[in-house]
């Protein structure tokens, strides 16, 4: 998660009182944490590979997010 208060909050539930209207699939990791099944650590923003999917990025971050999670060009890989 990139998120500190997320983090914050699935680790201690008891402590934020205005989550009440947090979805049910919240409430299932907030529990896998307390009973140690799920660990969440932070992750910077710059690791966030899944950004490449949500935003614009120029030219050098865009290829570095690209590359690293293996997308190719098709076109490239036909010779």
């Amino acid at each position: 998660m990139d998120n500190k208060s997320a983090i914050d909050l699935a680790k201690h539930p008891a402590s934020h009182g205005r989550s009440k209207h947090i979805e049910t699939r919240f409430h299932f990791i907030c529990d896998q944490v307390c009973s140690g099944k799920l660990n969440i650590k932070h992750c910077t923003s710059e690791l966030q590979l899944a950004d490449l999917f949500t935003k614009a990025f120029r030219t050098k971050r865009f290829r570095w997010l690209r590359d690293t999670i293996g997308i190719v060009n098709v076109k490239d890989n036909l010779t």
